[in-house]
């Protein structure tokens, strides 16, 4: 491996303060996807077609205003357009899993791309971590481990829905690295527009195919409403805000708050348990964000040197 950054990652990546909360904050709206996904009473796939669906016109409303067209080339067309497809395949695959698995598992499994962005992280520096860098990853997946630890649950009855989960998680990394590469020359609405447009055909497909119910029944629009402004708007909207100013490592760690977000829901929406050991996983996520932030800040201040 090579032993120094490009002069082009150095660039990308110079993350402010309110980079960092957009990157969270996304996260955090994520946190709530798997429980309006079994609040609606679409079928699974069904409900990830709403999510795309929804937002479509306010995506191209926006991206018409960012001068999609002026900035699109062929290129960057194929790339953004096959994320849509990999995304609408996470898409399909977590929400069939989470019909199947316990929310604690589908967040830990449907997370676990984020394991991959942090592999695919350090290819894409072309050098080993430094001390700090390596220390934030253990720390994170360290408590990611912890906090779903005591609740996972592998048996015969929620295998299938965790494999399902565990494939979305693939899918997912497999969305994120050319969108955030897509980033570099469109911006987030853009994006967001092309992602949805590519990937909602296919989930309405694969729905119908399926045989699931796409009309929604006596629940009406309301949990696919919150799915798609929680998850597609405001979650997936800061997220892709936040991939150009960050490398796939820090986003890959950053992607395991959502187990942490997750514990905190179900001990104040379900009343879970929430001991020692949960809040102790929590601050070990936390405290390899803080060393992220700290590496990111100690490496500008040696530029501006």
């Amino acid at each position: 491996m090579a032993i120094a950054t490009t002069a082009r990652e150095e660039k990308i990546y110079a993350p402010g303060a309110w980079h960092f909360v957009a990157l969270l904050a996304g996260n955090a709206a994520l946190a709530f996807g798997p429980l309006l996904v079994r609040l609606s009473d679409t079928g699974p796939v069904a409900a990830g077609f709403w999510r795309l669906l929804l937002p479509l016109p306010l995506f191209v409303a926006l991206a018409w205003r960012e001068g999609l067209f002026a900035r699109l080339d062929r290129r960057v067309a194929l790339l953004v357009l096959g994320a849509g497809v990999f995304f609408a395949c996470d898409l399909a695959s977590w929400h069939i899993g989470i019909e199947r698995t316990k929310l604690a598992n589908a967040t830990l499994f449907g997370n676990s791309g984020s394991l991959i962005l942090m592999v695919w992280g350090i290819v894409a520096l072309r050098r080993w971590p430094r001390a700090g860098e390596a220390l934030a990853m253990l720390c994170a997946v360290a408590g990611a481990l912890i906090l779903m630890g005591r609740s996972l649950e592998i048996s015969e009855r929620t295998f299938a829905g965790d494999l399902f989960c565990l494939l979305a998680g693939l899918f997912y990394a497999c969305y994120l690295i050319p969108a955030q590469r897509a980033r570099e020359a469109l911006r987030q609405w853009s994006v967001l527009a092309l992602v949805c447009a590519a990937g909602s055909p296919i989930l309405l497909g694969t729905a119908i195919a399926m045989g699931e119910p796409v009309w929604p029944g006596p629940a009406g629009f309301a949990p696919l409403i919150g799915l798609a402004l929680c998850s597609q708007v405001i979650g997936q909207g800061l997220l892709v805000f936040s991939l150009k100013h960050f490398p796939p490592l820090i986003v890959g760690m950053a992607l395991l708050t959502q187990p942490a977000l997750a514990a905190l829901i179900g001990w104040v929406a379900f009343r879970e348990g929430l001991g020692w050991p949960d809040v102790a996983g929590m601050a070990l996520v936390g405290g390899a964000l803080v060393l992220s932030r700290v590496q990111t800040r100690r490496r500008e201040g040696r530029r501006a040197a």
